[in-house]
C-alpha cells in the first residue's frame, strides 16, 4: 500500500481527522500542502452528487499571500493587468498575476481586506518569493507573508441553505466574488461566495486552527438535512465548467489573452503593471492559440499524463491538457491551448490520445452547454 508521509515540508490541515474519518482515499500535494482529491465513490457519482447537494472542501492549500504596507495598494497593482484602482474593501477579483514577458505566474483571487491590506489566495506556484522580490526592486514599503489561514470550501445548490444554518441568513446577501466577516464561536470569519466549481457556494477562511474542527462539525451535523458529502475539486465539473489549472492548462509560456482571461486585462496603456508591453504586443498582434473545450468520443479515455496532439487532415493544430469522461455528454470532455484559424466552435478535430486511440471530436467554446 502507498503511503503519503507528512512532515514541516509537506503540511496537514486542520481539517484532517474528518478527512480521514470520512474516508478520503486520495491527496495531492499544492503550495506544500495535502489536499484531498477523492473519497469512497467514483468521479461520476461525486459529479451528480455536487451538481445536486452540498459538498465540503478542505481546500487549505489555497494558501494566502498577504500583503500589507503603505504601498501595498501599488504593489498588488504592479502585479497583475486587472484594474484594482477602484477596488473597495469587500471585493474579490479574479487576476492574471504575470511576468516581464506576460508569462502566467497564477490566477488568484485577490481579496482586499483594507486600504493597505490584500489577501492573494493562490494556485500552486511561489507567488510569496516573486511579491518580495518585486518589492525589494521597486523599494516598496509593505510586509509580505504567508497567512495562517486555512479555506474551507462549502459548494453545490444547496450551500446557501446549509451556510445559513451555521451563520445566519447574512450570507445569503453575500455577492459573487463579494465578501462578508460573520462570526463563529465568537470568532470573526472572512466568508466570500466564490470556490472552484460552477455550482456556487461559498469559501470560509479559517484563520484559528483550533477551531478547524468545531466548523467541520457544525458544518456537517447541519448538511444532514441537506444530504451533505465531503468532496474535493471534480475533474468532471471542472472541465466542463471551463475552469483553468494552473501547471495544466496554463504555465509560465502561456499569456493572460490565450487563456480567455482578455476581460480581466487593461489593454488601453492606462494601467502600470509588470509585463504591460509585453501584453500590449500580444493583443496588437493577436493570440496565436486560445483554450478551448474539445469534445470527443472513442470510448472513455485514459486520463491525459502528458499533452495530446489535436489534428486536422493530419496537421497538428493544437493539444488537450485535461481530459476525462462525461455521464452527461456521454463523451470525453477536454480543455486545452488550439491555434487560432482552427479554434471556431464546431470545428471538426482528432484527439491522439496516449493509449494510440485517434479519436473524432469537435471545437467547444468554454464553459461546456448546459
Amino acid at each position: 500500500m502507498t503511503t503519503l508521509t507528512i512532515s514541516r515540508r509537506q503540511r496537514g490541515t486542520p481539517y484532517i481527522p474528518r478527512i480521514e474519518e470520512l474516508g478520503v482515499s486520495a491527496y495531492s500535494i499544492v503550495n506544500r500542502m495535502i489536499l484531498p482529491k477523492g473519497f469512497r465513490k467514483t468521479v461520476e457519482e461525486d459529479y451528480w452528487h455536487l451538481r445536486e447537494h452540498v459538498q465540503l472542501w478542505d481546500v487549505s492549500t489555497q494558501r494566502q499571500i498577504e500583503i500589507r504596507g503603505k504601498d501595498a495598494a501599488e504593489l498588488t497593482q504592479l502585479m497583475t493587468p486587472r484594474d484594482l484602482r477602484q477596488a473597495k474593501v469587500g471585493m474579490g477579483f479574479y487576476a492574471p498575476l504575470i511576468d516581464g514577458n506576460a508569462g502566467m505566474i497564477n490566477d488568484p483571487i485577490i481579496q482586499k481586506l483594507a486600504e493597505d491590506r490584500f489577501w492573494l489566495s493562490i494556485a500552486d506556484s511561489d507567488v510569496e518569493l516573486w511579491a518580495k522580490g518585486l518589492a525589494q526592486g521597486y523599494g516598496l514599503d509593505v510586509d509580505i507573508f504567508e497567512a495562517d489561514v486555512w479555506p474551507m470550501a462549502v459548494q453545490g445548490p444547496k450551500s446557501d441553505d446549509l451556510m445559513a444554518e451555521v451563520f445566519g441568513d447574512a450570507v445569503r446577501d453575500i455577492r459573487f466574488f463579494r465578501f462578508k466577516v460573520l462570526e463563529f464561536h465568537g470568532h470573526p470569519l472572512l466568508i466570500a461566495r466564490s470556490g472552484y466549481s460552477k455550482q456556487g457556494g461559498f469559501e470560509i477562511y479559517l484563520d484559528d486552527w483550533e477551531l478547524g474542527l468545531p466548523l467541520w462539525d457544525a458544518l456537517w451535523e447541519a448538511g444532514q438535512a441537506f444530504n451533505v458529502s465531503p468532496g474535493c475539486p471534480n475533474l468532471i465539473e471542472r472541465v466542463e465548467g471551463g475552469l483553468l489549472s494552473l501547471g495544466n492548462e496554463m504555465t509560465r509560456e502561456n499569456n493572460p489573452l490565450e487563456c480567455g482571461m482578455e476581460r480581466y486585462c487593461t489593454l488601453d496603456g492606462s494601467l502600470d503593471f509588470i509585463g504591460k508591453d509585453a501584453l500590449l504586443a500580444i493583443h496588437e498582434a493577436g493570440p496565436k492559440q486560445m483554450v478551448r473545450g474539445v469534445l470527443f468520443g472513442g470510448g472513455k479515455c485514459p486520463a491525459a499524463s502528458q499533452p495530446w496532439p489535436v489534428k486536422l487532415n493530419g496537421q497538428h493544430v493544437g493539444q488537450v491538457t485535461t481530459c476525462i469522461w462525461s455521464p452527461r455528454f456521454e463523451q470525453n470532455v477536454s480543455l486545452g491551448m488550439i491555434k487560432r484559424g482552427y479554434w471556431e466552435a464546431g470545428t471538426e478535430v482528432t484527439v491522439h490520445s496516449q493509449d494510440g486511440e485517434i479519436r473524432p471530436g469537435k471545437i467547444v467554446s468554454l464553459p461546456f452547454p448546459e
